[in-house]
């Protein structure tokens, strides 16, 4: 309650990061804070604690994200039958201090009675805003063997196997401006060729792996005005990198040619967010996982989803790592929730894993 009260939207995470830190330090961690800042725009870096290993034991990280998005009130958590909400029309900010309030439970448990492996604990910013804490973060900085991120809003047990490759893609159409009642004929109309375009895209849900979206479309000065230029957002995923790579060439082929058609210019940009990552059931971190939930009875869930997280930017830089849905609820909405028994699970999941891993 106390973390999600702790505005942090992305690139503002300072109060949140100096509070974790507090508590990390508290427990006599010793605690350092990354020199990120400068390139994901924030007004701090990625922190990093660490809970030594015992002689010959193995090394695994826990991570979390620090940051929210935007927020459109102030949190003012309520608990009302064990469900924590936030009592103004905003989000409640459990997206992702439920999973740092986890992990600091575990190193207060851990860090004075000893741990049976070591423990890399990360706190990561702007992850909201394009994994771009953890795109900063240096791989090098970490001894962990495997880790994981708990950052999937669905019920615990769900473990994300399979995450897509994920690209933004931005059209920019240039027409040429010309009075809309005088002489339309003289202009050459972007929002007409953007929305040409749009219309011969296959959006949705392309198939069972992949998907495509057009995001935002601005354009235009006045209704009296051929516009001149317009500009559109758009993205594509999918779970297979190449066929995500596909969708966007296939993108960027169409827009062309229905700029063309319209004469019209148009400048594409592409963006690789990040690649997406399957995982075996019998890769270490999901076969830990999955022993820690059939301990405590609950069954272990094998998806694959359609979001990011810091979890695929680990594994591209060559670091096992395991999203593990927490429980919390309709995260990014006014009605987020969590409960106090989904927490107190985690808590026990988290330890379950730490076992494991021994």
């Amino acid at each position: 309650m106390r973390l999600c009260e702790i505005e942090s939207p992305s690139r503002r995470e300072r109060p949140c990061v100096d509070a974790v830190a507090s508590e990390l330090r508290g427990l006599g961690l010793d605690v350092t804070e990354d020199s990120s800042g400068p390139e994901t725009g924030s007004d701090s870096g990625n922190l990093v604690a660490r809970i030594p290993a015992p002689d010959g034991a193995r090394t695994i990280m826990l991570c979390a994200h620090l940051d929210t998005v935007p927020l459109e009130g102030p949190v003012q958590v309520e608990r009302e039958n064990g469900h924590l909400t936030n009592k103004h029309d905003a989000i409640l900010g459990a997206d992702n201090k439920a999973a740092v309030a986890v992990i600091l439970a575990v190193a207060r448990r851990l860090a004075s009675g000893g741990s049976p492996v070591g423990i890399e604990l990360v706190f990561t910013t702007c992850e909201e805003i394009g994994l771009r804490g953890a795109k900063a973060f240096h791989r090098g900085a970490l001894d962990s063997e495997y880790g994981f991120v708990f950052d999937h809003a669905s019920p615990i047990g769900e473990l994300v196997v399979a995450s897509p490759s994920y690209y933004r893609i931005g059209a920019r159409f240039r027409g040429h401006a010309a009075h809309a009642g005088i002489r339309p004929e003289a202009g050459r109309n972007a929002i007409a060729a953007a929305a040409g375009a749009i219309s011969r895209l296959d959006l949705g849900r392309v198939d069972a792996e992949t998907t495509a979206n057009v995001g935002t479309i601005k354009g235009g000065t006045a209704a009296n005005v051929v516009a001149e230029h317009c500009t559109v957002e758009l993205e594509a995923r999918s779970i297979d990198h190449e066929r995500a790579a596909s969708v966007v060439r296939h993108m960027v082929d169409t827009i062309t040619e229905a700029a063309s058609d319209a004469e019209c210019d148009v400048e594409t940009t592409v963006e690789e967010m990040n690649r997406g990552y399957r995982m075996a059931r019998t890769s270490p971190p999901v076969a830990v996982t999955a022993a820690a939930l059939e301990a405590l009875g609950i069954e272990p869930s094998y998806i694959t989803t359609g979001g990011c997280s810091d979890a695929n930017i680990f594994v591209a830089a060559g670091l096992p790592c395991l999203n593990v849905a927490n429980g919390t609820e309709r995260n990014h909405q006014p009605d987020e929730s969590v409960t106090v028994e989904a927490l107190e699970t985690m808590l026990d999941v988290t330890l379950g894993i730490v076992a494991q891993s021994a």
